[in-house]
C-alpha cells in the first residue's frame, strides 16, 4: 500500500493511530503544535500513571455515562486487558493497585513514552514538531504554521487527534473548534470535566483552611454517593471525590445557577451514635475540643460546621449530629476549562460515521478527547483515547483499501 496519512496531534490517540497505520504499510506523518510529543500524557502521569482500570468490563463501560454505547464500540476492539498487554510489549509491566487502578510498575509515564516513540520512529513514522494546524486551504490541503513559516500538506487521509480544551500550555487548547465550525462540522461547546468548583467561603474560612484535605468523607449529589477525599482551596473545592461527581454537578450549575452537595463527615458512624457521644457534658471544654474528644471531629471538618451551621444550633446535639452527617455545601461555578483535568463536549457523534470519519469531510477522521464524550479519572480517559485512535486508524485503512480496489 503506497497511501499516506497525516495525523495531527501527538498524544495517546494520535500515536496509537500512527502505530496501527504504519503496521499496515501506510506512510505516516505526525504533526504536533508543541516542541515535544505527549506533553499532557506526561502530565497525567506526574502523580503515577493510571493507565486503565481492572474492574469488570461491563462496569468499566458504564463509566462513560451518556456516550457509553459509542465508547464501548472502541473498547470492544481494544479492552483494558489489551492495553496492559500492549504496554507489556513495550517492556512496561503493570500492576493493579488497591483501588483497582492499573499502573506501570515504575509509576511513571516517561519510560513508556520513550519506548513507544522509539518503536514508532524505527517503524518509519515521521514526526513534525512545532507545527500548529491552521485549518484547510480552499483546495482542501492542510495548512500549518511552523517556525519556518506557513506550510501546505496533502495526504490520502487525515486523523485529527487534537485533544480537548484543558491545559492549553501543553497544546490542548481547543483552537481546532473554529476550523471545524467553518467546515460545517457540528461541535458541542467544550466544558470543564474532572474539575473543581467555586464556593463562596467566608474570608476567615478561606484563609484558615486553604489547602486542607477533607479525608474519610462521603459525598452525595443526586444518584451519586461515594466515600473518599478532596481538598478545600481558597476559592472552593477540588480533588478526586469532587472530580468523580463533577459532570452532574457542572450540569446542575448550568441549569440552575448553583448545586448543593451533601457531605457526611463521619461516614462510618450512625447519627444515633453521634447524638449519644455529643450528649456527654463538655464542662469547660470548648465546642471544638468537645467535638474532637467525643466524635473525633477536628480541623477543617469543624471549620465547615462553623461555616454553614447556625451558631445557635450547636447547643442542639440532634441538629449538630445531623449537620455532621448531612453537611450542605453550595457550589456556585465550575473552575475554568483550562484548569480542568479534561473537557467535555467536542465533535458530536452525529457528525461522524461508525469509523469516526466526518460525514461531510470524506477522508478526515477524529479521535481522542476532541470527541464529545467524557469520563472520570481512574484510567478511563486514557483507555478510551488509546482505543479511539485505533478505531480511527482502522477506518482509514478501510477507506484506503476501498480507494486501492477502485
Amino acid at each position: 500500500m503506497n497511501n499516506s496519512a497525516v495525523i495531527i496531534g501527538g498524544g495517546p490517540a494520535g500515536l496509537m493511530a500512527a502505530e496501527v497505520l504504519i503496521g499496515h504499510g501506510v506512510k505516516v506523518d505526525v504533526y504536533d503544535s508543541m516542541p515535544s510529543l505527549g506533553r499532557k500524557f506526561l502530565l497525567a502521569g506526574r502523580g503515577g500513571l493510571n493507565l486503565t482500570h481492572s474492574e469488570p468490563f461491563e462496569k468499566f463501560v458504564s463509566r462513560y455515562g451518556k456516550q457509553k454505547n459509542e465508547v464501548e464500540k472502541w473498547l470492544l476492539d481494544f479492552t483494558p486487558d489489551d492495553l496492559r498487554e500492549w504496554a507489556h510489549g513495550l517492556g512496561i509491566e503493570t500492576f493493579v493497585g488497591t483501588s483497582g487502578r492499573v499502573f506501570p510498575v515504575g509509576m511513571k509515564t516517561s519510560p513508556l513514552l520513550r519506548a513507544w516513540l522509539k518503536r514508532l520512529d524505527e517503524a518509519g513514522v515521521i514526526f513534525h514538531l512545532s507545527h500548529k494546524w491552521q485549518g484547510w486551504n480552499e483546495d482542501k490541503s492542510l495548512k500549518f504554521q511552523t517556525p519556518e513559516g506557513e506550510k501546505t500538506i496533502r495526504a490520502d487521509a487525515v486523523i485529527l487527534a487534537l485533544g480537548g480544551g484543558s491545559w492549553a500550555r501543553l497544546g490542548s487548547d481547543g483552537a481546532w473548534v473554529k476550523w471545524l465550525d467553518q467546515a460545517g462540522v457540528k461541535v458541542a461547546a467544550l466544558k470543564p470535566s474532572n474539575c473543581g468548583f467555586d464556593v463562596k467561603w467566608s474570608p476567615h474560612f478561606s484563609e484558615r483552611f486553604d489547602g486542607q484535605p477533607l479525608k474519610s468523607v462521603a459525598l452525595s449529589f443526586g444518584e451519586f454517593h461515594r466515600q473518599g477525599e478532596f481538598i478545600v482551596t481558597k476559592d472552593g473545592v477540588q480533588g478526586s471525590l469532587i472530580y468523580a461527581a463533577s459532570a452532574s454537578i457542572r450540569d446542575e450549575i448550568e441549569a440552575k445557577g448553583n448545586a448543593v452537595i451533601t457531605l457526611d463527615m463521619s461516614p462510618d458512624r450512625r447519627e444515633e451514635w453521634l447524638v449519644e457521644k455529643l450528649s456527654k457534658p463538655r464542662g469547660s471544654r470548648s465546642m471544638s475540643s468537645h467535638l474532637e474528644k467525643t466524635v473525633g471531629l477536628k480541623g477543617v471538618k469543624v471549620g465547615l460546621l462553623h461555616e454553614f451551621m447556625p451558631k445557635e444550633d450547636f447547643a442542639n446535639v440532634k441538629k449538630l449530629a445531623s449537620f455532621i452527617k448531612q453537611m450542605p455545601i453550595p457550589l456556585i461555578a465550575a473552575h475554568p476549562l483550562d484548569e480542568a483535568i479534561s473537557s467535555a463536549g467536542g465533535v458530536t457523534f452525529e457528525a461522524l460515521d461508525e469509523n469516526l470519519m466526518l460525514r461531510n469531510l470524506r477522508g478526515v477522521f477524529c479521535a481522542g478527547e476532541m470527541l464529545d464524550w467524557e469520563a472520570p479519572t481512574g484510567g478511563y480517559l486514557l483507555t478510551a483515547c488509546f482505543a479511539s485512535g485505533r478505531t480511527a486508524a482502522a477506518g482509514v485503512i478501510k477507506l484506503l483499501d476501498t480507494k486501492t480496489a477502485a
